[in-house]
């Protein structure tokens, strides 16, 4: 089983697709509902997905892009508000050896992480995803990927594929603000969805049952996700 994408609900998927194709460099897929940013072995794809409402509360989850000198953060902040994205809260945020939190077009929060940041070094230029979240559903998600845990202190732990790239990690359980459903969902694929998810709720996951886009779990959290046969994908 593998991680195709992070999924994000949408009132324009195709402007977010834009901007984070610019952002990230990746090529645009067209999608029956939206759009993909297909990842690679060690970088985690993006979707976007019509959603015919907005979705309240604050996002559990959001991304760390990396840069390796300051310059280069400071362009990557000028491409972030050229595409259309915007700072993120109202305090004054320095540049220099400092991460930077901006949000998309569509408000979803992400942040450019300093140059030199030991943690995020050989991540790629998509370095995390990090998400409100137990220790516990961290391990889950170790089991469930099969990645190593490559930090694990106190209640933050992170896990990463074999391969490296991207992490994905978990810190700071508020479950306060899962009030009105999350923006953001795994999407896996898997040989055979069916026995995977078998294995998943031994885990510890929850069936949701049949979606459009495969075959819908909860993990010990309650955050959804589906897995789609891998041919599907």
């Amino acid at each position: 089983m593998r991680i195709v994408a992070v999924r994000y609900d949408a009132l324009d998927p195709e402007a977010l697709g834009l901007f984070w194709a610019g952002m990230l460099g990746r090529e645009i897929v067209e999608e029956a509902n939206g759009v993909l940013l297909p990842g690679t072995d060690t970088q985690i794809g993006l979707r976007f997905v019509a959603a015919t409402t907005e979705t309240s509360g604050r996002n559990r989850l959001h991304l760390h892009l990396t840069s390796a000198t300051t310059e280069e953060q400071r362009r990557k902040v000028e491409t972030v508000l050229r595409l259309g994205g915007r700072r993120f809260g109202t305090k004054p945020l320095p540049m220099g050896r400092d991460s930077i939190f901006l949000a998309d077009p569509g408000g979803n929060e992400f942040c450019v992480i300093e140059p030199g940041n030991g943690y995020l070094a050989g991540t790629g230029l998509l370095g995390e995803f990090t998400c409100d979240g137990t220790r516990e559903v961290g391990l889950f998600w170790r089991d469930a990927l099969e990645w190593p845990l490559v930090w694990n202190q106190g209640k933050q732990i992170a896990i990463q594929s074999p391969q490296g790239g991207t992490k994905i990690s978990w810190d700071s359980w508020h479950p306060t603000r899962k009030n009105g459903g999350n923006r953001q969902e795994f999407d896996l694929a898997a040989p055979e969805p069916a026995v995977e998810a078998e294995r998943l709720v031994a885990l510890g996951a929850t069936v949701l049952g049949d979606r459009d886009e495969g075959t819908g779990l909860a993990d010990p959290d309650g955050n959804g996700f589906s897995i789609t046969s891998a041919d599907d994908m």
